[in-house]
């Protein structure tokens, strides 16, 4: 028998449904995850002491789908056991549940979101003996993950707001925006960037230079600066000016122009006619980086006027271990 169009909609629809719930679920777990490891790493780094919280209030673990109602809150609690502990943690099952309070001649009835005083209020008539909750938290469900938010009690300071997905792709957005909020910030003022550079030209003329460029200009595409040369010249001591072209690999091009400090030495001090004369005095190099990827080294060939031509590598903003990213 042939389906109807509604009909072969219907059937399509309900079997994705179990599809799209066991995604979500699986998005859901992988971002309880990354908020477990976050917690973790951050008081590794002993940059967030999880104790100083302690003993803190769930105020809500909300999902976000009828699906994931029944199954995300145990999920959500037990999260946050692994990463405040078991001996701080308490629920708060009235806190979105409608509340009723009786007082000498007042009748208050609330529903919807709870306010910082009744959070207290609530705890203060469940916790019995123990000490007053310190911070409230909220783990919810949302569509790419989970929302968490951690309020101090005792002064209403917000403590943590976050959001968890299974690749934390909304933590690096956040970091890309805020860096280029920086930069733009940066231009805005007119500050420069110093810039460092190693480069050493090694086959088959030699070149080897140390660099302390500015980034400088409207669209940070120029560089000047000192640099430092070991070979070609020997020893010398000049400036040096690069232009970047983003649209090419953020290709620079430049020259650097060194003075040799041993033939200026020879100069000043020989006799005239003796015959010393050493390198040129004055050298001119041409010099083109290519930066490999994001990372922080690339190629570099350089042109000198003592006839040298020659390849080799660039560190740029060297580290102990410059050939990582």
């Amino acid at each position: 028998m042939l389906l109807t169009r509604t009909h072969a909609l219907a059937l399509l629809g309900a079997l994705l449904v179990p599809v799209l719930a066991r995604a979500e679920r699986t998005t859901t777990r992988e971002a309880l995850e990354r908020f477990e490891e976050t917690i973790a790493s951050r008081t590794e780094e002993a940059n967030f002491n999880t104790k100083e919280l302690l003993p803190a209030i769930v105020v809500s673990v909300q999902p976000a789908f009828e699906e994931t109602k029944t199954w995300y809150p145990t999920a959500a609690l037990s999260a946050l056991l692994h990463a405040f502990g078991t001996g701080g943690i308490r629920s708060c099952e009235a806190c979105m549940a409608p509340r009723t309070f009786v007082d000498t001649g007042r009748l208050q009835s609330d529903v919807g979101p709870i306010g910082l005083d009744e959070i207290v209020r609530l705890d203060e008539g469940a916790r019995g003996a123990a000490a007053p909750a310190k911070a409230a938290i909220w783990l919810d469900e949302t569509t790419e993950g989970v929302s968490l938010r951690i309020v101090d009690l005792r002064n209403g300071k917000i403590l943590l707001a976050e959001n968890f997905d299974p690749r934390l792709a909304e933590r690096a957005r956040s970091k890309r925006v805020f860096t280029l909020t920086k930069e733009l910030d940066r231009r805005a003022r007119g500050d420069s960037i110093t810039q460092l550079f190693v480069d050493a030209v090694l086959y088959p003329g030699q070149h080897v230079a140390l660099e302390f460029d500015e980034q400088w200009g409207d669209t940070n595409a120029n560089l000047s600066g000192l640099v430092l040369t070991l070979y070609d010249p020997v020893a010398g001591i000049g400036g040096s000016y690069y232009r970047v072209f983003p649209d090419a690999f953020n290709v620079m091009v430049g020259a650097q122009l060194v003075l040799s400090v041993p033939s200026a030495i020879i100069q000043s001090v020989a006799n005239s006619g003796s015959g010393i004369t050493g390198d040129n005095l004055i050298t001119a190099v041409a010099v083109v980086r290519v930066p490999f990827g994001h990372s922080n080294y690339g190629a570099v060939a350089s042109v000198s006027t003592n006839g040298r031509v020659g390849i080799g590598i660039s560190l740029m903003n060297i580290s102990l271990l410059p050939v990582l990213p």
